[in-house]
């Protein structure tokens, strides 16, 4: 049984995580958002007021679809950074590592608003798709 504490917990990352990719705490447009992603039974905007208000948490196939879709973790989204749970990408580069050039741009992106970053992610995400294409084919 899941205690307040936890589901709190869980609404507080979740709320963090829509911030983070610039999308509005609206329960309506979480719920159209995410039954936009998931093929099992879609969800209603009430649930997904429950969730941002900490009162019910995702069972684990919809907390990876939300997850996926506000590009953290399953594990950071359910339970926090706690027991080193850590995106694939942040583990294999070292902040120290960076170039002055990189460590530039990543500060330039830390200083622009919610929905510029998200553009700037997609557009990266868009640019690393392509090249992964262009080495398999």
């Amino acid at each position: 049984m899941l205690t307040t504490n936890e589901t709190e917990a869980f609404a507080e990352r979740l709320r963090r995580s829509l911030d983070g990719c610039g999308v509005r705490q609206s329960p309506t447009l979480v719920a159209n958002e995410f039954n936009l992603r998931y093929w099992g039974r879609s969800i209603t905007p009430h649930t997904a007021r429950n969730w941002l208000l900490g009162k019910a948490m995702p069972t684990q196939d919809k907390l990876r679809v939300l997850a996926d879709w506000l590009q953290v973790s399953p594990d950071e989204l359910r339970f926090g950074r706690s027991g080193g749970a850590v995106m694939a990408a942040e583990a294999s580069t070292d902040p120290a590592s960076l170039s002055m050039a990189d460590r530039e741009m990543l500060s330039r992106y830390l200083g622009l608003d919610v929905n510029d970053r998200k553009t700037v992610r997609e557009v990266v995400t868009a640019l690393s798709i392509a090249a992964s294409l262009k080495s398999k084919g």
